[in-house]
């Protein structure tokens, strides 16, 4: 059940809320809806990169009875960042960078836990799109074991732009598929590395696909030959963890 204090319903409460910097984490709206009011809305969501759901008014009613007159926004647990303002940051304190794309992950657990391993593994920063993607709601926040609060999150309208973004920057890229024939181990990860991590049913897309510099597997010898998105991401993100420790590299 979704509490309360989560989220903001009516046309301008919703307004005033994005205009005042809350972070909003996305926003739905009825289909069809318009008016000089509602026009002012997609003015202030367009200047501030608000995602946006067109949806039956029955989902908005499932949440709140209330006069919500077909807006309702979602507030986001966290702060978001860009990862144009990260990546140089990360350079500028002394980081040997270590990202995580996450691309087309949607549930909410694998996303917790993926966050509290990286966490644990020194990761600097998280890479989400916008669209088709868990967000950092309450209960990923939750589920990550509080994780999420101080692991940057970076939520990229266009995830492509964003991996050739770390690419200029100096960043190896590396997707991590069961389809490759390259053992995970057998890539140097001591440089600057992103890691980018796909979908269970749909992998990583082919345009990032494009972007890799390497891609690897992980050796499965069981039957259904699928590990866990969790479970793979934690197993890459200590191989990184080992080879920079034997490197002598400090952890971050």
């Amino acid at each position: 059940m979704i509490e309360k204090d989560q989220y903001i319903f009516g046309i301008r409460a919703v307004i005033e809320a994005i205009q005042s910097g809350k972070e909003i984490d996305k926003l739905l709206i009825k289909k069809d809806i318009n008016g000089e009011l509602i026009g002012e809305l997609f003015d202030v969501v367009k200047a501030y990169q608000i995602p946006v759901q067109r949806v039956p008014i029955e989902k908005i009613n499932r949440i709140t009875r209330k006069n919500h007159q077909g807006v309702l926004a979602f507030l986001s647990a966290v702060t978001y960042h860009k990862i144009e303002e990260v990546a140089p940051m990360l350079y500028e304190e002394g980081y040997n960078p270590f990202v995580v794309v996450l691309d087309g992950v949607t549930d909410v657990r694998n996303f917790g836990a993926i966050a509290r391993t990286c966490d644990c593994a020194g990761v600097n920063t998280i890479i989400i799109p916008e669209k088709n993607s868990v967000t950092a709601n309450a209960d990923a926040v939750k589920t990550s074991a509080g994780a999420l609060n101080y692991l940057p999150v970076c939520r990229e309208r266009n995830l492509v732009s964003a991996v050739k973004y770390l690419k200029d920057c100096g960043y190896k890229v590396v997707g991590a598929s069961e389809k490759s024939s390259i053992n995970y181990t057998m890539v140097d990860y001591t440089g600057p590395v992103a890691l980018i991590l796909g979908a269970e049913d749909k992998g990583i897309s082919n345009d990032l696909l494009k972007l890799c510099d390497e891609f690897v597997s992980i050796p499965e010898f069981g039957h259904i030959n699928s590990l866990n998105v969790s479970v793979a991401g934690g197993i890459m993100m200590y191989e990184v963890v080992r080879q920079r420790l034997n490197d002598n590299q400090e952890t971050n």
